[in-house]
Formats: C-alpha cells, structure tokens, sequence
C-alpha cells in the first residue's frame, strides 16, 4: 500500500467560515482547521483579531493529498471563492483581518502562488488587479473551538444563511466534478 504524502496550505479570503466550508468539501482535502496567521501578536483570540490590532488575518490551514489535487488547483479554486482584488475586505466585511493571503510553508509553494497569481491576472477573471498578499507561513494559531466547520455546525445562522450558504452553493456548482462524492 503506498504511503499518502500531504501537504499544507494556509489560504485566507475574508470570514473563515465561508473558505473553511468549501475546502473541506474538496476531494484531496483531508483536514481544514481556522485559524489566524500573517500577524504579530502571540495567540490571538476571535475578539482581538476583530479588534483590527493583531495583524493577523482570518484563515484556514488545509491539509491535502497532492497526488489528489495540486496546490496549484487548491490555489485557483480559492481564488474563486472570495474577491481578491478589494483590500482589506470581502463585501461587507471590512477589516485587514479579511485580506486575502497566501501563508506558503515552501519555496515551491511561493513559486507555485506567484504563477497560479501571474495565471489568474493574465486570464482577466477579475475587473481589477489581485492585492492578494504573499507571505511565508511563521506561525498558525487555531481559533477557538466554535469557529472550526462553523457552517456545518450553524447552517441555520443569520450570516450563514446570507453569505456562506450562497458561496458554497455557487463553489458546489461550479466545482462539482471536484466534490467529495458525499457533498456531490
């Protein structure tokens, strides 16, 4: 039987709740933890995060199977999932905790980013250019318990009725080769 290799990728776009529940939906995908990262104050809590004064932003740790998905397509469906073009905010939530970032855990990851990025901008998906910042991962701090698969959990909460609901069931649709067979 041969030995499955998993990689690590720190995305975030916005409120974790909504990448949090599409990636863990990805085949390959075989563990999503939120968290915060990209900052400067030792374990940060949901509130001081909020607060705008750590420097952390929301994200999500994605452990997978490469053999199963790339990064590179882990990276191009995540730039499907949240605007990366509006700095310091996704819709209504405005903050520098909802910047879009890349956390890289490796030389070839930074590479693979800066490519699938160039990859992205040639295309014209988005009207405007990527502020996505791309930085080496130095440390991830899980969130709190109640945050972690937050929309599996709270289907029937205010915000994820209204923001992370339609994501995901524009992700599914558009992604559905790519599902897990038991959210296809």
């Amino acid at each position: 039987m041969a030995e499955t290799t998993t990689e690590t990728a720190i995305l975030g776009g916005g409120c974790f709740w909504c990448i949090d529940a599409a990636m863990r939906d990805l085949q390959g995908v075989t563990e999503v933890e939120s968290g915060y990262a990209g900052g400067h104050a030792e374990n940060p809590t949901y509130e001081q995060v909020c607060g705008k004064r750590t420097g952390h932003a929301e994200v999500v740790r994605v452990a997978f199977d490469p053999s199963v998905i790339s990064y590179a397509d882990l990276l191009r469906i995540f730039f499907t999932l949240h605007d990366p073009t509006t700095k310091d905010r996704q819709g209504a939530d405005i903050g520098p905790q909802y910047r879009s970032i890349i956390l890289t855990t490796s030389d070839q990851q930074a590479e693979t980013a800066r490519q699938v990025m160039a990859e992205i901008e040639a295309e014209g998906i988005w009207d405007a250019t990527l502020v996505t910042e791309l930085l080496p991962a130095e440390r991830f701090w899980p969130a709190e318990p109640e945050h972690q698969d937050y929309f599996n959990r709270n289907p029937w909460a205010g915000y994820c009725r209204a923001v992370v609901a339609p994501k995901v069931a524009k992700f599914r649709h558009s992604f559905a080769g790519r599902l897990k067979s038991q959210v296809a």
